[in-house]
C-alpha cells in the first residue's frame, strides 16, 4: 500500500472530490516499468483534473499529476534497470493514465526519459512539464534562426511556470528578455530571473488598431495566446518566429494574415504531450546544460500531497508563481 491523491466523481451530482488515500500496487494501470515516484509538480492541467468539474479526466477513480521524477523499481524493458533515475512528461499521464500524485506509478517504457547525469529528481521536477515546454520553444526558435544578436525576445505569461523557465534560460544564453506579466508584484522576481524589461500585460491587451506595428521583437515565447498573441504578431521583426505554447488567453486568434504575408512571421506550435523520445531527450540535455540552478531555486515553491486540492484551485485562478514541486513522500 502507498499514498496517493485520489480524485473520485459522484455519479449523481457529477461533482469530483480529491483526497489523500492509500491504494494498492495491484490497482496501478498496465505498463512496462514501475517507478518509485519522488517528486511531481502542479501544472494548469493538474488544476483542471483536480477541480470540481473533473476537466480532462477520462475515468474515475483517478490519480492526477501530469509529470513525475523518480527511480525504477521494476522493469520489463532492457533500457531501464532498478534504481535508474527517470523523468516522465506528457503522453496523457495524469489525464487518461494515472499520474505522478502517488508514491508509485506504472507506465510504458517509451514514455520515460533517463535523467541526465548530475541532475536530481527534485531539480527535474522544478523544471517539469512547464520547463520542458519552454525549452522546446527555445529550441524551435533557434532552429528557425534566432540568436542573441537578432535582438530582444519577448516572453508572455512570464511569471508562470513556462514563462519563468523561458525567461531564465534565455537570459543565461545571452538573450535580452522582455517579460510580460499581469502581476506588477512579480517585477522583482522576473528581474531576478534575468529579465531586462518588465511589460505590463495591459500594454499588449489593447485592441489591435493596425495589423503591423513597429518591428520590435526578434522572437517570442508566448504562453498566453488569444488576443495578446494576435497583438504580438504585429510587433515581430521581419522573418521572426513566435513559439506558442499555451491557451490561457483563449484559443481564438483574432489576427490578420498581414504579418505572415508582409513580414514572413513564423508561428510555431509547441506541444510537449506527444514529443518523440529524441526531441524529449534533446530538450532534457539542454536543460541540464543551460538551466541556471540558482534561478531554478528561486522559482520553486515546495508542496506535499495534502496541499494539492488547494493548489489545484489556485493555479486555475492565476495565483501560483513559478514552479510548485510536490514531494509525494513529504
Amino acid at each position: 500500500m502507498f499514498k496517493a491523491l485520489v480524485v473520485e466523481k459522484d455519479p449523481s451530482s457529477g461533482e469530483t472530490r480529491a483526497r489523500v488515500d492509500t491504494i494498492d500496487e495491484g490497482d496501478l494501470p498496465d505498463g512496462d516499468v514501475t517507478v518509485v515516484v519522488e517528486f511531481s509538480t502542479v501544472n494548469y492541467k493538474d488544476g483542471l483534473c483536480i477541480g470540481p468539474g473533473g476537466g480532462l479526466v477520462r475515468s474515475y477513480p483517478h490519480v492526477p499529476g501530469i509529470d513525475f521524477a523518480g527511480r525504477v523499481e521494476r522493469s520489463e524493458d532492457p533500457r531501464y534497470a532498478p534504481g535508474d533515475p527517470v523523468v516522465l512528461t506528457g503522453w496523457r499521464v495524469g489525464e487518461a493514465h494515472w499520474g505522478g500524485y502517488a508514491q508509485k506509478a506504472r507506465v510504458k517504457a517509451d514514455w520515460l526519459v533517463p535523467l541526465p547525469a548530475g541532475f536530481t529528481t527534485r531539480q527535474a521536477m522544478a523544471v517539469g512539464t512547464a520547463g520542458l515546454t519552454a525549452t522546446l520553444a527555445i529550441i524551435a526558435l533557434e532552429d528557425h534562426g534566432l540568436t542573441p544578436a537578432n535582438g530582444p525576445v519577448l516572453v508572455t505569461g512570464a511569471a508562470g511556470g513556462v514563462g519563468s523557465v523561458a525567461t531564465a534560460m534565455l537570459a543565461k544564453a545571452g538573450y535580452e528578455v522582455a517579460a510580460v506579466t499581469g502581476r506588477p508584484d512579480q517585477a522583482d522576481y522576473l528581474k531576478q530571473l534575468g529579465a531586462k524589461r518588465i511589460i505590463p500585460r495591459s500594454e499588449l491587451a489593447e485592441t489591435i488598431k493596425r495589423p503591423l506595428e513597429s518591428e520590435t521583437w526578434a522572437g517570442c515565447v508566448d504562453a498566453v495566446g488569444g488576443s495578446m498573441l494576435a497583438r504580438v504578431l504585429g510587433q515581430m521583426k521581419y522573418g521572426a518566429s513566435v513559439a506558442a505554447v499555451g491557451l490561457a488567453g483563449g484559443s481564438d486568434l483574432p489576427a490578420s494574415v498581414i504579418p505572415f504575408l508582409l513580414r514572413g512571421i513564423n508561428l510555431l506550435g509547441i506541444d510537449s504531450v506527444l514529443q518523440p523520445f529524441e526531441a524529449r531527450q534533446r530538450a532534457w540535455q539542454r536543460i541540464a546544460r543551460d538551466m541556471p540552478m540558482d534561478k531554478l531555486d528561486a522559482m520553486v515553491q515546495p508542496a506535499t500531497l495534502s496541499d494539492l486540492p488547494r493548489l489545484g484551485r489556485e493555479i486555475l485562478q492565476g495565483k501560483v508563481r513559478g514552479r510548485v514541486v510536490v514531494d509525494v513522500n513529504g
